[in-house]
């Protein structure tokens, strides 16, 4: 488990709860947009300051009665295997725990679901179905994010899906057809305007973000298909 940093407070990244993110290095996908280019590219991950698990433990222990709940981000959490053992130490501490996930890996994220091991989910709806293979190709399994959409609107678990728009890669139209994929009456979808900083493409730095009444007008177009859908 490579643990390149810490947020030791965040009020936003888990609603309603007083939160720590830590950010897991290493990822599947290479979203030209990503302003993670240093938890996803091998070439910029060796150069990050690595973060021991003891240390990470140490001030989670610190923390009790502090914290409410851990973020796990990254990156992608479930390309680690050792992620459910990760997470049992987190639990045993008494925290809540968060994933954010691309939803790649299915079978983990049952499992996890099934063994009690995450509160909270927010999975990253990139792209319209179709055109999942155009960015990823053969790497990424459209089965494989479907089976993670059902697996949550199964709904043992709170959860959300969210979707950052970056101009060129989505437009309304797109963005109106990944909401009929995956739409229900019990589901949160946010979108979230994309940041123009370091992105793996660097063609996306020069990119201005949508304005956000872009977006609002999209809401207001595909908010019927969900229980809540908001700009964020």
């Amino acid at each position: 488990m490579i643990i390149s940093g810490i947020q030791k407070t965040t009020l936003i990244d888990y609603s309603d709860k007083v939160a720590a993110t830590v950010f897991l290095s290493g990822c599947n996908f290479r979203c030209p947009w990503c302003y993670s280019a240093e938890l996803v590219l091998p070439e910029k991950i060796k150069d990050q300051p690595i973060l021991p698990e003891e240390k990470f433990f140490e001030f989670l222990r610190k923390r009790q009665g502090l914290l409410d709940a851990i973020v796990l981000c990254g990156g992608e959490p479930t390309i680690n295997s050792e992620l459910p053992e990760f997470i049992k130490k987190i639990k045993k501490l008494g925290f809540l725990v968060k994933l954010d996930t691309n939803g790649s890996n299915p079978e983990m994220l049952k499992s996890l679901i099934d063994d009690k091991l995450i509160d909270y989910v927010a999975m990253d709806i990139k792209l319209p179905k179709e055109r999942y293979s155009e960015v990823f190709f053969s790497e990424i399994e459209i089965e494989d994010i479907q089976k993670s959409i059902d697996i949550l609107k199964e709904h043992k678990i709170p959860f959300e899906f969210r979707t950052t728009v970056a101009p060129e890669a989505l437009n309304k139209e797109a963005l109106i057809q990944m909401a009929n994929w995956i739409a229900g009456p019990e589901v949160t979808y946010y979108l979230q305007n994309f940041r123009a900083e370091k992105t793996i493409d660097p063609k996306f730095e020069e990119l201005k973000p949508y304005h956000e009444s872009y977006l609002e007008e999209v809401v207001k177009e595909i908010s019927s298909l969900f229980k809540i859908c908001e700009v964020r």
